[in-house]
């Protein structure tokens, strides 16, 4: 089953901030040296000032994505933390991969349907593509047939697939990781 997030994410997702910088060889970098929290989201500053400043999430939604992985992609800051996670286990496919499903969901028009469908085809399903996911040969025969006719649900099955890897695998490393236990000290104000 898989959670809905306000998918205005993209730009954040693909920031700067969180490519990596490094050549392949190198790009193995720990989430203490590329986070410093400058990576999430902005939110506006109180007072009805324009200036923006660094979210920081509070102790009560940082324990709220232990209770569930929906509850963690539901948060901003959660889904920029999970992604960082991801990225540093090498499987950031699979979050960018559920992410593109999420936008692709939300689109109406036909002929933008067809173009992202095959977007993220090329990016995520095709054998050999670049962030290709961890998908058995039937997933993929099922979303090669959704794609003659794209839908929004044309990804539906293999999202599902997606995250209940991410579930039953990232899921849980990313609940004991080092990461996630100085997010709850960063949150209680530590």
């Amino acid at each position: 089953r898989a959670a809905t997030i306000d998918t205005s994410m993209e730009g954040l997702i693909h920031s700067k901030n969180l490519e990596p910088a490094m050549g392949k060889d190198n790009m193995k970098r720990t989430w203490r040296s590329r986070m410093l929290f400058k990576s999430f989201p902005l939110r506006e500053a109180s007072r009805g000032t324009a200036r923006r400043n660094a979210y920081r999430p509070t102790a009560e939604e940082v324990s709220q994505w232990a209770e569930s992985l929906d509850n963690l992609l539901n948060s901003k800051c959660g889904l920029t933390a999970f992604r960082l996670f991801m990225e540093s286990e090498y499987c950031v496919e699979n979050i960018e991969f559920w992410v593109a499903c999420e936008e692709f969901r939300k689109i109406n028009s036909r002929s933008k349907l067809r173009s992202k469908a095959k977007r993220i085809y090329e990016e995520f399903i095709r054998e050999d593509s670049p962030k290709e996911v961890n998908l058995d040969f039937r997933m993929k025969e099922t979303v090669d047939q959704c794609l003659l006719l794209p839908t929004p649900t044309s990804f539906q099955a293999a999202q599902n697939k997606v995250y209940f890897l991410m579930e039953h695998n990232s899921y849980p490393r990313f609940l004991e990781s080092e990461l996630y236990r100085h997010l709850c000290k960063y949150a209680e104000g530590e």
